[in-house]
């Protein structure tokens, strides 16, 4: 439900036609066999053509609206002819007339017939034509479908529209009402607050109560979560805060946020993480919630990947390949009003009910996101260009709080979501199986390729912009396989069609493509297989091209301002000008760094500065660091992770103890390791055991791993964890330098921020620190973390250390 339709005591006030249509007129298969769709220019353009090609007198895009039991459904109908009394529905397709699905054409037809009556009610006509206007933007040609209703015949099916809208929106309403009542109530689920946990939640509190970015005066405190005088407020709508394990960050961000709901008026709460954990978390926090008041009021959905909650992935997602899609809007209805009565909508509650109605648990899980109160989720589902959670809340102007676990993930997932590659390998498979128009496009675009390829005279290079050739080249390709796929639909599995989706992602981000993004060229070696005596031309190198985002911050902006409260959160976020800068947050956006609960004396970090890890001291660097392991486990007996920067070293690292100090107990992460294979490393750390786990600095051990107590006691980080220097690095710490230093307030407002420290210091101390984080987990442990290199000695790498470690030097030769 909008924002706008929604009253807070009672049923929604206004709907559109389209949004009433969607909810009650869909029906028939689930059906997602691709057809090429008209951009949004080309809808407009053919809409436009099809108003020309009317008479003298034709009415465009005619305000209406019209009531029924207190509910206003109101739109804008595409045209009237007023001579021929002929309401008309415009729908711009490409492909074939019979492409277009049966169950959007019951939609269009909904909308029509709406519409429709409508302008019978306005202009008190006794009865119309009603016209679907189907418009190829390639061809030109209309398909006009038109059936003549009486005023009478239109009433009844907008009474029974509005009837079904409405008994589910009075439930809808009621369940609201009931809900912000709990949540008024809400109490925290312990007796006390945890150190620096009340201060999170303070601070999340007010920054959801905030009424504008400059409004930070004023004294709020009888309104937030056991809140006192004098608090310091937040004074933002975008708060960052950096605070260590052990306050309980996620229920101090959840708990404030659901008793701002009433309050603020919010209708969706959208927890998103990174990893898995980070789901249970949420969802473990939720049920303590839930359990504090009235359980089951508060709807939690956990929404899940695809490839997680689908049931048959080897078939199509459309109702002749698979029997959940079959029906699937025919019985969404009885399948959603039963899901929602669940208190967590959790993949085995969702499957559960999705199953025992026959339709698709993914796609029920979709859908259910629309009635959820909080959805719990991977960051994708808000941030990526085709995010599910930001189109919603912006089609339905939701007031939505959006929460951001480890939040310093955010940085380089959203870089990746806004990078496009393109492979000639993956080009070379598409031309073996292509063929006519297709097969020539494609021979096109890689001749235009090569033509790149022989220019280049490195193996890698960026360049200030795409080419107009290859981008003219690009475009033939998509066209040419849009119009082969609306005739003949490509299997999932095929080449062809893979790369389609490759180019037009690509185009998409060639659209947007400005300095915050590369455009760069990888050559590679010649296709597997072929002989060194094959032609030169044969042997020509193959490449990648690349839109490589470097501050994904343009693209993110409109995410933040859509959400009415944004929250990042993590336990490493410094220094926030730099994630400020990289993901787009507004300059007024607060700052908070909770006191960590430790105190120093729990963590002994001591600083063998004697030590380089650069890669021409690496060789050098092993005997030492062997030796430190080794008079460290010896002095005190116990578990120890040891972080090196890469597989090979770690194997030179473990090879050197082993051979010095032959006997210690040890055991190594190794590359492309399965879930079993981590669980089985991770278990060796056991309460009281003994060894030493090597594993690779960044890696799926150096963060979001739990292990209390003698479980771990301590951790040796034999790297800076800068990123490794080379030409890819290289281009992106140039085009920072450049992005900040593009006139002279972005110079001044960054002259400490430099395309070094974006591109490697501050990447690399954050994934030292989050690794070092592994050793104290709770008030009760204490451990020891060895940093090994001697630029741990520098001022400006100590001061991106937490304030609360101490370090000590000296104590090694």
């Amino acid at each position: 439900m909008s924002a706008e339709a929604t009253d807070h005591s009672s049923a929604p006030a206004v709907v559109g036609v389209r949004a009433l249509c969607e909810f009650t007129a869909r029906s028939g298969d689930l059906d997602l066999r691709f057809t090429p769709s008209p951009t949004s220019l080309e809808g407009m353009e053919g809409h436009a053509t099809v108003r020309r090609r009317r008479a003298a007198g034709y009415e465009s895009e005619i305000s209406l609206s019209g009531l029924y039991q207190g509910l206003r459904v109101q739109g804008r109908a595409d045209g009237f002819d007023a001579a021929a009394c002929r309401l008309e529905e415009i729908k711009t397709y490409r492909g074939t007339l019979d492409g277009i699905r049966p169950n959007h054409r019951a939609l269009h037809w909904a909308q029509a017939k709406v519409y429709a009556h409508l302008l019978c009610q306005a202009r008190q006509l006794a009865q119309i034509h009603v016209a679907l206007v189907y418009f190829h933007v390639g061809r030109g040609e209309e398909t006009v479908l038109s059936s003549l209703y009486t005023a009478d015949e239109l009433q009844l099916f907008f009474d029974s529209q509005c009837q079904r809208y409405l008994v589910w929106a009075r439930g809808e309403a009621a369940h609201r009402a009931q809900r912000n009542t709990v949540l008024l109530a809400l109490d925290f689920p312990y007796a006390q607050f945890r150190a620096g946990q009340r201060q999170l939640a303070v601070a999340v509190y007010r920054t959801a109560a905030s009424p504008a970015p400059a409004d930070s005066q004023g004294d709020r405190s009888g309104d937030e979560p056991d809140a006192k005088p004098g608090d310091a407020k937040a004074g933002g709508r975008s708060l960052m805060v950096q605070a260590s394990t052990g306050i309980g960050k996620t229920l101090g961000t959840i708990f404030p946020l659901l008793k701002a709901m009433p309050g603020q008026g919010l209708d969706k709460l959208f927890f998103l993480t990174a990893k898995t954990t980070g789901h249970a978390l949420a969802l473990d926090a939720l049920a303590q919630l839930q359990q504090s008041t009235a359980p089951g009021v508060l709807r939690v959905l956990d929404l899940q990947a695809r490839d997680k909650a689908c049931e048959h992935p080897d078939k199509a997602c459309h109702g002749d390949s698979c029997p959940l899609a079959q029906g699937f809007y025919d019985r969404l209805p009885a399948a959603r009003e039963q899901a929602v009565s669940l208190a967590v909508q959790d993949a085995s509650a969702v499957r559960s009910v999705a199953l025992a109605h026959d339709i698709c648990p993914y796609y029920l899980m979709q859908e259910l996101a629309r009635w959820a109160d909080v959805v719990v989720g991977d960051y994708n589902y808000y941030y990526d260009s085709a995010a599910m959670l930001y189109a919603l809340t912006q089609a339905q102007a939701w007031k939505a709080a959006v929460l951001v676990d480890e939040a310093h993930n955010l940085l380089d997932r959203a870089r990746r979501m806004y990078t496009a590659e393109l492979s000639q390998f993956a080009l070379h498979a598409a031309r073996k199986q292509a063929g006519g128009r297709v097969k020539k496009a494609l021979d096109s675009l890689n001749r235009a390729w090569n033509a790149l390829n022989k220019a280049q005279h490195h193996s890698y290079q960026s360049y200030a912009e795409p080419p107009t050739i290859l981008l003219n080249a690009v475009q033939r390709a998509i066209s040419a396989i849009a119009e082969v796929q609306a005739d003949q639909p490509l299997p999932p599995a095929d080449p062809v069609l893979a790369l389609y989706w490759e180019l037009l992602q690509f185009q998409s981000l060639t659209e947007a493509f400005g300095p915050h993004a590369l455009f760069d060229i990888s050559l590679a070696t010649a296709l597997p297989g072929r002989s060194a005596h094959a032609s030169s031309a044969a042997r020509a190198p193959f490449s990648t091209l690349c839109i490589r985002n470097v501050v994904p911050a343009p693209h993110l902006l409109q995410r933040h301002a859509a959400a009415h409260t944004s929250v990042l959160f993590s336990g490493t976020l410094s220094p926030p000008q730099f994630y400020r800068d990289m993901l787009g947050l507004p300059a007024h956006t607060a700052w908070l760094e909770v006191d960590a609960p430790f105190k120093a004396e729990q963590l002994s970090v001591q600083v063998a500065g004697h030590i380089s890890t650069r890669w021409h001291d690496r060789q050098a660097s092993l005997q030492p660091i062997a030796d430190i392991v080794a008079r460290q486990f010896a002095l005190q007996p116990g578990n120890y992770l040891c972080f090196c920067s890469s597989f090979d070293y770690l194997q030179q690292v473990a090879q050197e103890l082993a051979r010095l100090h032959p006997g210690l107990p040890m055991w190594s992460q190794t590359p492309a390791m399965d879930d079993a294979s981590r669980i089985q490393f991770l278990a060796r750390f056991v309460q009281g055991g003994q060894g030493i786990g090597f594993a690779v600095l960044g890696g799926v051990f150096s963060e979001g791993v739990d292990l209390p107590g003698s479980r771990l006691i301590g951790a040796f980080v034999a790297t800076l964890g800068l990123p490794q220097v080379n030409p890819v690095n290289e281009a992106m710490k140039q085009a920072l330098d450049d992005y900040w230093g593009r006139d002279a307030a972005h110079k001044q407002a960054h002259r400490q921020a430099q395309g070094y420290d974006y591109t490697y210091l501050y990447p690399g101390l954050r994934k030292v620190v989050q690794a070092a984080g592994r050793v104290i987990r709770t008030e009760s442990d204490r451990g020891v973390v060895v940093l090994m290199d001697d630029r741990f000695l520098r001022a400006d790498v100590q001061a991106l250390l937490p304030k609360w470690w101490r370090l000590e030097h000296g104590g090694f030769s």
